[in-house]
């Protein structure tokens, strides 16, 4: 595992190239959610922040790339490029088909506004894929008043994506009398009782802990016998599913948020230490926490059916985007696995 805006009022300039554009649901408010929209133009990859326009225009040279948090309502997705839109149009006519080629006119779970403006509400796995539009419309030479019809299409890759699962990988020193002591793994299992005990209310646990002992030769200080001790704090503790479906729409938010408290709680454990051990012992115990020796690193984990590919989704390479048709991720993994024989042609498969 590895880890780390509403309205119209086009942005000044023309997204040249594929454009990717991401949408993270913020909340709701009367059932109306509030979505953020970033666009990123592949080719450079600077922000290209789209801040009080929930627009994504189409760009009949290049597909746009459109990455939607599931459960949320998409961008309005524009069936025109944004030069065209500051020109007059006659007589537009607007044909939009889902990824399974079908029309989407009539789909329940789309509303098509007036202008092409096409947004889909509750955004889930199965509706990932490929968006079209053709756009019609005339051009009327003034002066023989000669009529032509004119045809684009506009395609948008929408994808849906989850936040990435949060853990967090904790390493911390103490000082020993000497690495043979057989006091140092009734310690280590003392400690980590200890800290199961501190986050077990969260749903969290502490997994993947070991210790070592080495002899560190510390400047004007000698030789020293260290216990080298590291966990990892997960928030996968039984019961954590129940947990979940008291908030599906947001589950991985609180699930991040419950292991960033147990985090917490583990820091300022070990910040009080020092503290302890001056207040209760007139001389220096056995073992003891060498102070401020607390690092800890997010490791960031997806849900089965999402992975991260910051080649494939370089706009969206911290998101857990669905896993492409002809690839799979049956567990808590990072990583879509490509199937050996490619049976699956859907989106988000937990198997091939």
């Amino acid at each position: 595992m590895a880890g780390g805006g509403g309205g119209p009022g086009p942005p000044p300039g023309r997204l040249l190239g594929t454009v990717a554009v991401v949408v993270a649901g913020l909340g709701a408010l009367s059932g109306v959610l509030f979505p953020t929209v970033r666009a990123v133009p592949k080719e450079k990859q600077h922000p290209f922040d789209l801040i009080g326009s929930n627009y994504v225009y189409g760009d009949s040279k290049h597909e746009v790339n459109v990455y939607v948090k599931v459960f949320t309502n998409s961008p309005v997705l524009i069936c025109m490029d944004l030069a065209l839109s500051q020109k007059e149009v006659v007589d537009p006519k607007y044909f939009w088909t889902g990824p399974d080629g079908k029309k989407l006119e009539g789909q329940p779970y789309v509303d098509l506004k007036e202008g092409g403006k096409l947004m889909v509400r509750g955004f889930k796995e199965y509706m990932s894929g490929a968006y079209t539009c053709t756009l019609s419309h005339k051009i009327i030479e003034t002066t023989t008043q000669e009529e032509r019809e004119i045809f684009k299409t506009y395609r948008f890759m929408v994808y849906a994506y989850r936040e990435a699962d949060h853990a967090y990988q904790i390493f911390v020193l103490f000082t020993t009398k000497e690495c043979e002591l057989a006091a140092n793994r009734h310690f280590f299992e003392e400690l980590k009782k200890i800290l199961h005990n501190i986050i077990s209310d969260l749903t969290c646990h502490i997994v993947q802990s070991s210790y070592k002992c080495h002899v560190v030769k510390i400047p004007t200080q000698g030789l020293q016998h260290e216990l080298f001790v590291s966990f990892q704090v997960n928030p996968f503790a039984p019961g954590w599913k129940e947990v979940c479906h008291q908030v599906p729409y947001d589950c991985e938010d609180a699930t991040n948020m419950r292991v960033q408290e147990a985090r917490d709680r583990i820091g300022e454990f070990f910040s009080k230490q020092t503290d302890a051990l001056k207040q209760h012992f007139q001389a220096v115990p056995t073992i003891h926490y060498v102070d401020k020796s607390f690092s800890v690193t997010r490791m960031d984990s997806c849900r089965p059916g999402f992975g991260k590919n910051d080649l494939t989704h370089q706009s969206c390479a911290s998101c857990c985007v669905v896993c492409d048709p002809g690839t799979y991720s049956p567990n808590n993994d990072v990583t879509c696995q490509v199937c050996e024989r490619p049976r699956v042609r859907k989106y988000g498969a937990r198997s091939c």
